[in-house]
């Protein structure tokens, strides 16, 4: 009894405040006050108590094998990820549970793998160097079971495979997490959420891996999972959408005529809507049209700029919108694709009532053609009677040509004044000009102003 209570004695000294709280909580006694303190009121129950049930649970507590399990929160589901594939469950929903009140918490989990498991990570193909196609990811997401959960870190994050620190996909995603980052008032990071690959720091065998989840303990719950799964890149997606979600032509014009029909108790009448054929996520042209389902707007969005950018960092909302538009919604524009190698030229589109369409030209066509058009005359050219073309009275029909046999005249219009004959010629088309160019363009003025030339010196 004398060995049993110096062993006893000894462990208690070795024990960490939590252990130390855990086990005079299990006998009653206060857990509150320092760890001497702690440590001299457990040693006290040892020699003073004799307690057998103290000995039996000190000396589970020394070989780790009377702390508590953590509970199962196996009614939590998962949101399905489109990258993801869950191939194995190894680790079922596992809550997170505070050992005692400090900011910072500890957990620990273990599991191993199959054979067939670690032929299947083994033998995978290469995403890219390093990167396997089948891995072991670690997801965390609040305890929550009246809805499906998304994935959510709690603050202060960090996890531990085999006593080496792996990466944990902040900010860009590669940055490993050696250290436990200052606590930020239980504040949750701003940075996507997504599983932890946790397949290079595990052993590729039959022993049992171990892994420590350090979290900061703010008042909310969260669990772990563990899942073997095979990863999928944004061209495997792309591949998927291709083949799988394709709205036809013929869908597409009954939407846009369903868009577009007539509402006799609607003040303002829609007679067309004009889509952009420049994708809003890039500002470049389209490329492989593409929005949800569950989007009203005929807007498209490129497949491939949008699939790459959730890869990177998974949001899954529209461009156009800003509302949720997950892949298994995603459908690519059939009558759109047909367009588009129509109208290399052409920004913007006008999809009519009837389904059809018709080109927008551009913003320097339209003002060309807002324009009012006026007929160019040639000044320099006198017909045969001496009148020049702008008093002629066959003007309405444009500019007429000289005869063959007149020889071009050039005036001069430096001459101060005007000859009689050319006054009188001017004074009579003016009534003709007058009637007939007036519709067109404003007349032409019927003579120079006279100027004292001691008052202007030409240079």
């Amino acid at each position: 009894m004398a060995a049993e209570l110096v062993e006893a004695m000894n462990m208690v000294k070795s024990f960490r405040v939590s252990e130390l709280q855990m086990l005079l909580a299990l006998m009653g006694r206060s857990k509150s006050g320092l760890k001497q303190d702690l440590v001299g009121r457990a040693l006290r129950l040892v020699q003073k108590e004799h307690s057998p049930e103290l000995l039996l649970h000190g000396a589970d507590y020394l070989n780790g094998l009377a702390k508590p399990a953590a509970p199962t929160a196996a009614d939590v589901k998962l949101a399905p990820l489109p990258f993801y594939q869950t191939l194995e469950t190894l680790l079922p929903p596992t809550e997170l549970v505070a050992q005692n009140t400090e900011k910072l918490q500890d957990c620990q989990c273990s599991f191993e793998l199959t054979p067939s498991q670690v032929e299947q990570i083994r033998n995978c193909r290469e995403l890219r160097p390093s990167l396997k196609s089948i891995q072991v990811v670690l997801r965390i997401c609040y305890t929550d079971t009246s809805s499906i959960q998304e994935d959510q870190y709690p603050p202060n994050i960090a996890v531990k495979v085999n006593q080496i620190y792996c990466h944990v996909p902040v900010r860009s995603g590669t940055e490993p997490l050696v250290t436990t980052p200052p606590i930020n008032r239980g504040v949750e990071p701003r940075r996507p959420c997504r599983p932890v690959n946790i397949t290079p720091w595990m052993h590729l065998s039959t022993a049992t891996n171990r892994i420590t989840v350090t979290w900061g303990n703010f008042g909310k719950r969260y669990c772990v999972s563990l899942y073997l799964v095979r990863v999928f890149t944004a061209a495997d997606l792309f591949t998927r959408l291709k083949h799988y979600s394709v709205e036809s032509a013929e869908r597409c014009r009954e939407r846009i005529q369903d868009k577009l029909r007539f509402d006799p108790e609607s003040e303002i009448t829609t007679t067309g809507l004009c889509v952009s054929l420049n994708c809003p996520l890039v500002k470049m042209r389209l490329g492989v049209p593409c929005r949800a389902l569950t989007c009203a707007h005929l807007q498209c969005f490129d497949a491939v700029f949008f699939l790459q950018m959730n890869e990177k960092k998974p949001t899954w909302t529209c461009p156009v919108c800003d509302k949720p538009a997950p892949f298994e919604l995603l459908t690519i524009d059939g009558l759109l694709s047909e367009i588009l190698p129509q109208t290399e030229d052409v920004e913007e589109i006008e999809f009519l009532a009837d389904g059809s369409w018709r080109l927008i030209p551009e913003e320097k066509d339209r003002e060309r053609s807002s324009s009012p058009q006026c007929t160019l005359l040639d000044i320099s050219v006198v017909e045969a009677n001496g009148h020049s073309p702008a008093h002629s009275g066959s003007s309405q029909s444009g500019a007429t040509a000289p005869p063959a046999a007149a020889p071009a005249v050039v005036v001069d219009l430096t001459e101060d004044t005007l000859s009689e004959e050319e006054e009188g010629g001017g004074r009579a088309g003016d009534t003709d000009t007058e009637t007939d160019d007036s519709q067109d363009c404003p007349p032409p003025k019927k003579g120079r102003c006279r100027y004292d030339k001691d008052l202007v010196t030409a240079y």
